[in-house]
């Protein structure tokens, strides 16, 4: 996602069908194609919502307020999809039909249930790292020694590792930020024989006519040759080439995230793990196990890429204490 403060506003074709200036639009801003594949599905579920013929142009704020509070009443749906169905739909009157409804909507709110975050001890994350093997196995080290999220791990390339500094750069995570992050030392030689096999596997697609792979249009225009560079080739390619849904020519896409989740599950299976967990557990945990070797909040929080530090502090509440070395007050007297 781009910050478009101080840039010419730009518009799709209104020639196009409505659903083809969506993707023109996020297109031309570099929206992840996740995202594009997200706002179209919430955009058609809206107007179907309506019967599937009226044009949302003719509909308005408390039209958008009724659906939101439908998938609250009647759709169940968590807050966070809620709010996914709401952005997509701001995103549409404000981008695409020039008609802004944000502020102008209350709708029925979904509740959020505040429960925190389920941690392992670090005993716990050695069990289940050893119950893993091969990429996937390479890909959970990733998540918990570094502290990404999943589909910041998966989108990875190459020149995203900083072997000298022992840093990963993480590029458009989440709300389209830029961070920086560490390299585990542990983890340097293992990420390195990976990735000098992963050059191999591009080299061997060049040869056979291929080794592009997506780039923004924008650096596709600008460094023609870029697409084809080992430095931005993924971390974790997929087995196979396929197609590009945007571009339409056969490239090397990175892994799918479904394959790491089932090695998750499958790994804490294995090790006997009674907690419910998932890849995003492994980021609470390198949160929680930073917390208890004394790193100031403020540095883990730029390390997470968090907006707000109370986001952050929520691992606080989750970490380790040795309550035994507590003074109480009274005994200060």
């Amino acid at each position: 996602m781009v910050n478009m403060e101080n840039k010419p506003k730009f518009r799709p074709n209104p020639k196009l069908k409505l659903m083809d200036q969506v993707r023109e639009f996020l297109r031309y801003h570099h929206y992840a194609y996740r995202t594009e594949q997200t706002y179209c599905q919430w955009i058609l579920r809206y107007i179907y919502h309506f019967g599937g013929k009226t044009h949302p142009a003719s509909l308005g704020a408390k039209d958008v307020e009724g659906f939101l509070s439908h998938l609250a009443t009647e759709g169940k749906v968590s807050a966070s999809t809620q709010r996914q169905a709401l952005n997509a739909l701001v995103f549409l009157y404000r981008d695409i039909l020039d008609k802004p409804i944000e502020g102008e909507i209350a709708p029925v709110r979904s509740k959020r249930l505040a429960t925190p975050p389920t941690v392992l001890t670090q005993s716990e994350i050695m069990r289940l790292l050893s119950a893993m093997e091969g990429k996937h196995a390479l890909m959970a080290k990733v998540l918990y020694g570094a502290g990404l999220r999943l589909m910041e791990c998966i989108r990875l390339r190459i020149q995203d590792v900083d072997f000298g500094q022992n840093l990963i750069f993480v590029r458009g995570g989440k709300g389209g930020k830029d961070r920086t992050t560490v390299l585990p030392r542990n983890l340097r030689n293992e990420l390195h024989a990976h990735i000098e096999d992963v050059k191999g596997l591009h080299h061997r697609d060049l040869v056979a006519g291929f080794g592009e792979v997506y780039i923004p249009e924008a650096l596709a225009r600008k460094y023609p040759n870029a697409a084809r560079e080992a430095g931005w080739q993924w971390v974790f390619p997929g087995r196979q080439r396929s197609i590009d849904p945007r571009s339409g020519k056969e490239m090397r896409h990175h892994v799918i995230e479904s394959g790491l989740q089932k090695a998750v599950k499958l790994a804490r299976q294995r090790a006997k793990i009674d907690k419910k967990i998932g890849c995003h557990t492994l980021r609470h945990s390198f949160a929680t196990h930073m917390l208890e070797q004394g790193v100031n909040i403020r540095v883990l929080q730029d390390l997470l890429g968090h907006a707000d530090v109370k986001t952050t502090e929520i691992y606080t509440h989750v970490m380790e204490r040795d309550i035994q070395r507590l003074q109480s007050p009274l005994d200060r007297l």
